[in-house]
């Protein structure tokens, strides 16, 4: 694995061994990112972070800052050791070791310009109701959320304003790569 354009391109990024956890691959992240277009300055949120290779693909490609979420201790390990050997910059990078929902829940009052959400893929379909009501809170106006999950069991973000109380999150672009599905919402 490695970052794929800008700033750090082609640096090496450290993966999990012997666990369970399916790193976004390159050809998939280079896809997003080319659907995303430039960034300029965004303000970054990986939740379910896993390497952080989203997220520092992100910093990578001009994001301002990112805010990698994750619960696994051996994961957050990985995202510092990758954050550590790659970007070198503390103050664009922020490790929360915690759960993604309850972070969320945390991160209200923050204005967030992309958010990743890349949880396993058992989960993603279960997470999709209350991630469509916590999100909106925290995403920016022109904000922009991409999913990652398995085709046969996708995260659904969509919600009605009566739902979420607010500017629901509608899905833009929807494209599948092998069992993957990578899903990208914006606000009405």
């Amino acid at each position: 694995m490695r970052v794929v354009a800008g700033e750090f391109k082609g640096r090496r990024l450290l993966g999990p061994k012997g666990s369970d956890a399916r790193p976004t691959s390159d050809k998939v992240r280079e896809a997003i990112f080319s659907m995303l277009g430039p960034l300029d300055d965004e303000r970054v949120l990986d939740l379910f972070a896993g390497t952080g290779a989203l997220g520092i693909e992100a910093l990578s490609r001009g994001a301002s800052s990112a805010t990698f979420v994750e619960s696994d201790s051996k994961a957050i390990a990985i995202v510092r050791r990758n954050l550590d050997e790659i970007v070198h910059d503390s103050d664009r990078a922020t490790v929360v070791r915690g759960d993604a929902l309850r972070s969320l829940s945390r991160l209200q009052d923050a204005s967030v310009d992309l958010v990743f959400i890349d949880p396993p893929y058992a989960e993603a379909a279960g997470l999709g109701p209350k991630l469509a009501r916590a999100l909106p809170r925290v995403v920016s106006k022109r904000g922009v959320v991409v999913t990652e999950s398995d085709r046969r069991s996708p995260i659904a973000l969509d919600a009605n304003a009566q739902d979420v109380g607010q500017n629901p999150l509608v899905q833009r672009v929807e494209r599948k790569y092998g069992d993957t599905l990578i899903r990208i919402y914006g606000s009405q």
